[in-house]
């Protein structure tokens, strides 16, 4: 089969021939539908995310199951399903009190492996891991059960694979991390992928005021498309200043950082007002530290959140989303601007860097 690959920090994606090992008993073979291009993809590239090279690039994607292992009770053969990149396994300490989006069994994704510790792709006989235990840019793969959750067939696996990242990324940390209450001023720092999500889950959640920051001004008109009431450009004004004038001088009551760079989250913090709310989403480089002012902390009353995936309870939410999409609540369509073949892998990634697309997606043959 055809997987995505790339060989170590910096080098081009290429398109190689993988083997599948047998099926555990715990485990489940898709066939892949579409797999999303997102910018956390990139960052195994440029190194950002530490892992194992080589590797089998995605972690956002959607496909069918054709095989499942004796034991896999969740699901069978023709299920249509969404992979999450994090495993919910039901039983870790954060399972049981509410943060499976922090299960324990993610130490074992990480390293590329399943949660079993099993390492199902191969190329010329030798292990290649998996990004996040999925390696979703892959004509097939095989998971975790804990890795893939039954979605209704009716929709398009494209669209489905977006809700597996990108979407429960963003929308999550406006509903679960943040919790934006009606009526209140919201801003956004980056309107790729996740910002994009971040805000039409301010929409949804009633925000009065919808505040998009970005330097590139296509991204600037995909966030009024998605529901952003300004913008502003940060490559031609202070976004801080900016965004208190819109603000009347107090700042946002919650602002958002969906980039990973600690310089945009000092900003995001300067921004929100006296006892805002600022959510860090972006994942930063591991060297990277943020400073920000202690006194202020305090005196403030700021509140700092880290949203990792959305903070989602990830086999309740991301349904609910697919819910919200069929009743046309949520917009995925308009989130894909651009669908790739899986040979024109590097060229989705180019177009990724080059901020092309709101969402480029693989899309695999049925």
């Amino acid at each position: 089969m055809k997987s995505v690959v790339i060989e170590g920090k910096d080098q081009k994606v290429r398109v190689d021939e993988i083997e599948l090992d047998d099926l555990r008993e715990d485990e489940v073979l898709v066939k892949m539908g579409a797999s999303g291009v997102c910018h956390s993809d990139y960052s195994i590239v440029d190194g950002t995310i530490p892992v194992n090279y080589p590797i089998v690039l995605g972690h956002e994607g959607a496909g069918i199951v054709e095989e499942v292992g004796q034991h896999v009770t969740t699901l069978k053969p023709g299920d249509h399903v969404v992979l999450i990149y994090i495993p919910q396994c039901g039983k870790c300490f954060y399972c049981t009190t509410g943060k499976p989006n922090l299960c324990e069994t993610t130490s074992h994704t990480r390293t590329g492996a399943l949660p079993n510790g099993h390492v199902p792709m191969k190329r010329g006989g030798e292990p290649i891991v998996q990004m996040a235990g999925i390696g979703t840019m892959s004509e097939y793969t095989i998971v975790h059960e804990t890795s893939a959750i039954s979605i209704d067939p009716e929709i398009a696996l494209d669209k489905v694979a977006l809700v597996g990242c990108g979407v429960m990324t963003g929308v999550g940390a406006v509903i679960n991390t943040a919790e934006v209450e009606p009526g209140s001023s919201v801003a956004v720092f980056g309107s790729g992928g996740i910002g994009l999500n971040v805000i039409q889950g301010s929409k949804m959640s009633s925000a009065n005021t919808i505040i998009a920051v970005d330097t590139n001004p296509l991204k600037l008109e995909f966030a009024l498309q998605f529901g952003a009431t300004h913008t502003v450009d940060a490559s031609e004004e202070d976004p801080v200043e900016r965004i208190r004038e819109i603000t009347g001088g107090r700042g946002a009551d919650y602002t958002f950082e969906a980039i990973g760079n600690a310089t945009v989250m000092r900003q995001a913090f300067e921004s929100a007002r006296r006892a805002g709310t600022v959510a860090v989403i972006g994942i930063a480089k591991a060297d990277e530290e943020l400073a920000i002012p202690a006194s202020m902390l305090v005196r403030d009353e700021k509140r700092v959140l880290g949203s990792f995936y959305g903070s989602t309870r990830q086999r309740v939410d991301l349904p609910r989303l697919l819910d919200l999409y069929q009743s046309g609540d949520l917009n995925l369509d308009g989130l894909i601007t651009q669908r790739y073949s899986i040979d024109d892998a590097q060229q989705a990634f180019d177009d990724l860097v080059a901020g092309k697309n709101a969402r480029g997606v693989l899309v695999f043959d049925e």
